[in-house]
């Protein structure tokens, strides 16, 4: 189906800019149905656009693009992932982080299977029905896949509406003005292109640092490109140093060399994946026997750190053969070391034995 065609003084200056600019220097994603193949009648698929969304939520597009592609080529169509283990999905997952996104990923590819037959609900109401589709998700993918004039704010557009205007409050109490800024200067044809052109816009020009106002197309309606440092916005409130926890983890073998494994909680950080069996992550250590499978004279491999959004985490890893007799508890598995697909920071863990 062709775009509507509108007038330019239906449109506001910003959005008829943004546009032309889009058509001319859109990136090449492949989630992404070009200007110029929208514009042709190739309409997007809401199921590349849905995974792309969830994928790049806290994640880079170089970090999601070759994941994409692996991700599309096991499970093409989202009656594809509904048919398949949750176990394979989390496994596919590893290194992207944030699981229970993946957890959410499966659920509600089972859900318009099972409830829609298959079929993505069109519009933002319909959307945020689904689990793990908010805000922000359902009105990205009703405005990118279906068209729907949604006002799209993620990281980009907020850095990008808040140059635009110069909006002083600090983050997060600007998120509501930049909003409403944003539905400013939102058309009603063309919604995904617009949304995507900001994101464009965002990660090519508008950068955090060092933002290139000289080639921006907007920087003749942009307050911030006038003031002596655009790149101030948007305002950040003060950064605050993350908090560190503590914790152990053991590695127990037996004579195959397999690795002890446990199912962690469905709920809560690192949810339904598999990891190494330890302690709670606090930050003083009270205990590190606490979280031993089994008692043995554990022996120290080494430690570890990784960074989570909200935390820094030191991980003790100690090691051990199991005792003759050892019966593994029914929450866990034995498993290769090699074979496990383990979050990132079990992986690191589990590395540190090797040296």
């Amino acid at each position: 189906m062709a775009f509507e065609t509108r007038d330019d003084a239906k449109l506001s200056p910003v959005s008829n800019t943004l546009l032309r600019w889009y058509d001319q220097n859109a990136r090449v994603l492949p989630w992404r149905v070009g200007p110029d193949a929208r514009k042709r009648g190739v309409k997007p698929d809401p199921y590349r656009v849905w995974l792309s969304e969830i994928m790049l939520q806290q994640t880079t597009v170089a970090t999601v693009r070759p994941r994409f592609d692996l991700f599309l080529g096991q499970w093409p169509s989202v009656s594809d992932l509904a048919d398949a283990p949750r176990d394979d999905v989390l496994a596919a997952w590893a290194g992207l982080g944030y699981y229970a996104r993946a957890r959410n990923l499966h659920a509600c590819a089972q859900a318009i299977a099972s409830e829609h037959d298959g079929i993505f609900p069109d519009t933002e109401d319909g959307l945020r029905e689904l689990p793990g589709i908010g805000a922000y998700t359902a009105a990205a993918i009703a405005a990118i896949a279906f068209d729907r004039p949604c006002a799209v704010v993620d990281g980009n557009v907020e850095r990008v509406v808040s140059r635009l205007f110069a909006i002083d409050t600090p983050l997060p109490l600007a998120k509501k003005e930049i909003g409403t800024r944003t539905a400013e200067i939102w058309p009603d044809a063309r919604s995904g292109d617009f949304a995507q052109s900001l994101m464009d816009l965002g990660a090519t020009i508008c950068r955090p640092r060092a933002p290139a106002c000289n080639a921006c197309p907007i920087t003749d309606n942009c307050k911030a490109s006038k003031a002596p440092s655009p790149e101030r916005y948007p305002v950040k409130p003060p950064k605050r140093k993350k908090p560190i926890r503590r914790g152990v983890a053991f590695a127990l073998f037996n004579g195959r060399g397999d690795i002890l494994l446990e199912r962690r909680p469905e709920k809560g950080l690192l949810g339904g994946m598999l990891g190494l069996p330890g302690t709670r992550w606090e930050p003083t250590l009270m205990n590190k026997e606490a979280g031993a499978p089994t008692t043995v004279d554990w022996a120290q491999a080494g430690k570890i750190t990784h960074v989570f959004t909200h935390f820094r985490l030191e991980l003790d890893v100690y090691r051990a053969r199991a005792p003759k007799g050892f019966r593994k508890p029914s929450t866990m598995v034995w498993m290769k070391p090699d074979e496990a697909k383990l979050p990132t920071v079990m992986r690191k863990a589990v590395e540190v034995l090797a040296l």
